[in-house]
């Protein structure tokens, strides 16, 4: 394929309910390569390079060939694997050159990870049963750290804050997390307020009036 200028892909309008997956072209494999299935080679490179999230021919090229390499089934590129890769890629929605690198990663180890879990299924020995256990074990870590990768870049790498419950006691205080509440059960953290003290009994005095202080010191 010959480089030329970025392309600038178009808008399309699509008719109401129709899918806009019907709008993505196919690609078709042969011996001498791939080939874009559309009436029109330049609008259907366009679609692709959409698809993709890049903007230019040598980019989707790249990437698309990475896609055909990694679609192999039985020594040989396999157009449904293929298929499934680009519809995924769709879904996800690369912006640019960066996440359409990283989405074609994430579709490419998943379906490594599903050719190793077919191996695992059909090992006719423990060593067989052990390489894929692992080589299984390692895709699907990585793919998670992947899909974090991609929001983190997305976000601007902010990281995420979720708050599930937020409630406010009196005094400004505030508890963040999930409250639940029964009957008898307050999960709040709230602290009872203390019992009021009954002030101590004081041994009571006896009044003694001029009369009795005179007599008294009479005796």
């Amino acid at each position: 394929m010959t480089p030329a200028p970025d392309l600038t892909v178009p808008t399309l309008a699509t008719a109401p309910g129709e899918p806009q997956a019907a709008t993505v072209p196919r690609i078709k494999l042969s011996r001498r390569g791939y080939a874009i299935d559309h009436p029109d080679p330049r609008l259907g490179e366009a679609l692709m390079a959409s698809v993709l999230g890049v903007a230019d021919r040598a980019a989707m090229d790249g990437i698309l060939r990475q896609l055909v390499k990694a679609s192999v089934s039985g020594g040989k590129p396999c157009e449904v694997n293929l298929a499934f890769m680009i519809s995924m890629v769709k879904s996800i929605r690369p912006r640019d050159a960066v996440e359409a690198m990283l989405v074609a990663q994430m579709v490419s180890v998943h379906v490594m990870a599903m050719r190793c879990a077919h191996h695992l299924a059909h090992a006719d020995d423990l060593a067989q049963h052990d390489s894929a256990a692992r080589a299984l074990g390692r895709l699907t870590r990585t793919f998670p750290a992947q899909i974090e990768a991609l929001n983190r870049y997305r976000s601007h790498g902010e990281p995420a804050i979720t708050v599930q419950n937020v409630k406010v006691e009196d005094g400004g205080n505030a508890i963040v997390g999930n409250v639940t509440q029964h009957a008898s059960v307050i999960v709040a953290g709230e602290t009872p307020a203390p019992a009021a003290r009954t002030p101590k009994a004081t041994p009571a005095r006896r009044a003694h009036d001029p009369a009795d202080a005179g007599q008294d010191a009479q005796a």
